[in-house]
C-alpha cells in the first residue's frame, strides 16, 4: 500500500450498478444506505443486521428519542428476548415507504429487481437470527424477489473466510473473522453480479488511501476516520469499464479503532486487526479478476459529552444527529450516507 494520502479520484463506472454489503453495524449501515440511495444500486449483502429503521421499533422507552433509540438498539435490534419482542417487519416496511413518500430515501420499487443476500449465524450471540430473519421478511414486503437467505452456518457473529489464521467458526468476538468452509464476500459479489470469472490469485491493483474528511467536512459527529480505503483493479486504473462494491466494516473493525476506558482512549493497547477488513475478506481478490473497485469507508470510535460511540460503529440507532429529539440516521441527508454516497459519486457511481 502507497503511503501517500490522495484525494479519491473518478473511474469509468458503470451507473446503477454499484452494490454494497456490511457485517453488523456495517450490515444496519447497509440496509440505510440501499434504502436511501436504492436507485444507485443493483444488490446488497446484509451480514447479521437488521431491517431498516429498526432501533424506531419503540419510541417510548425514555424522555429522548436518542435515549429510546439506543434501547431500541440494544434490546429489540440485536437481542430481543422473545419472537414477539423482535423487530415489526411490516410496520418497518411501511416506515420506509412513508419515508419515501416524504421524499427522504429512494423509491422503495427500486429494489423489487435487486438481489439481496442475507445472512445469520446459527451461533450469533451478538444480533439474534430471528432479527436477521425479519430483514428478509422487510424484504420480502418490499417486493424484492431475489433473495438468497442463508441461515445453515454454525458461525458466530463474523465475517466469514478460509483464511486459516482467521478465528473458530462458532466465537463471537474481535476481530469478528471467522474462518468457515467459504468466502463469505466471494458469495455476497457471486449473488449481487451473477457468477463472476475465478478470483485472482495474486493482485493486480492497488490500494488508494483517501482523505475522507471532504465527505463529511470534518464535522466530528460523523463519527468517521480521517482516511478511507478503496481497491482499484490494474484494468479499472487503466481505463476500463468498473463497478463499485461498498465494504462496510462492523464495530471495532476500523483501522482506527482503541478501547476506551472510562471515556478516554486507550492509545496504548491497540488491537492489531485494524486493517484486516479491508485486506483479509476476499473482496479484492475477485473484484480484481471483475473489474471492482471495492470502497471501504472507515468509521472511528468516538466518546464524549456529544457522540457515543466508543466502539466505532456505523450509526444505526441515531447517535449522529444534530437534533436528540429528531436524529437523522436513515435518510440521504444523514452525516454518515451523506459522505459514504459523495465517495460513490467521485468514483463515478
Amino acid at each position: 500500500m502507497a503511503n501517500d494520502v490522495v484525494q479519491l479520484g473518478a473511474y469509468q463506472v458503470k451507473k446503477g450498478q454499484s452494490s454494497v454489503s456490511g457485517l453488523s453495524s456495517g450490515a444496519f449501515m447497509t440496509v440505510q444506505l440501499h434504502l436511501a440511495h436504492s436507485a444507485s444500486f443493483a444488490g446488497a449483502g446484509i451480514i447479521a443486521g437488521g431491517p431498516y429503521r429498526c432501533a424506531q421499533a419503540y419510541r417510548q422507552g425514555a424522555i429522548y428519542a436518542q435515549d429510546a433509540y439506543a434501547q431500541g438498539a440494544l434490546y429489540i435490534c440485536m437481542s430481543p428476548l422473545t419472537e414477539r419482542t423482535a423487530p415489526d417487519a411490516e410496520r418497518l416496511a411501511q416506515l420506509a415507504r412513508d419515508t419515501a413518500a416524504q421524499g427522504l430515501i429512494d423509491d422503495v420499487d427500486h429494489i423489487v429487481n435487486q438481489r439481496i443476500y442475507i445472512f445469520t449465524g446459527s451461533e450469533d450471540r451478538v444480533v439474534a437470527s430471528m432479527v436477521v430473519a425479519r430483514t428478509r421478511r422487510f424484504y420480502e414486503l418490499l417486493g424484492a424477489r431475489d433473495i438468497l437467505y442463508d441461515d445453515t452456518q454454525p458461525a458466530g457473529h463474523a465475517i466469514i473466510t478460509r483464511n486459516p489464521e482467521d478465528s473458530q467458526l462458532p466465537l463471537n468476538q474481535p476481530p469478528y473473522i471467522n474462518q468457515g468452509s467459504f468466502w463469505q464476500s466471494h458469495a455476497i459479489l457471486d449473488h449481487i453480479y451473477g457468477r463472476l470469472k475465478p478470483a485472482s490469485a495474486q493482485l493486480t491493483g492497488s490500494f488508494v488511501r483517501f482523505d475522507q474528511t471532504e465527505f463529511f467536512a470534518g464535522e466530528p459527529r460523523a463519527s468517521m476516520s480521517p482516511y478511507g480505503y478503496a481497491y482499484v483493479p490494474r484494468a479499472v486504473a487503466e481505463g476500463a469499464p468498473a463497478r463499485v462494491h461498498i465494504a462496510l466494516h462492523g464495530c471495532k473493525q476500523g483501522y482506527a479503532y482503541v478501547d476506551y476506558v472510562n471515556g478516554r482512549p486507550d492509545q496504548g493497547n491497540n488491537p492489531p486487526y485494524g486493517n484486516r477488513y479491508f485486506t483479509t475478506t476476499g473482496y479484492n481478490e475477485l473484484a480484481d479478476a471483475n473489474n471492482i473497485i471495492v470502497l471501504y469507508p472507515q468509521a472511528e470510535g468516538v466518546d464524549d459529552g456529544r457522540t457515543q460511540n466508543p466502539d466505532g460503529c456505523w450509526d444505526w440507532w441515531g447517535y449522529s444527529g444534530s437534533d436528540p429529539q429528531a436524529p437523522d440516521y436513515y435518510s440521504r441527508d444523514a452525516i454518515q450516507i451523506k459522505a459514504i454516497h459523495g465517495m460513490l459519486e467521485r468514483l463515478g457511481g
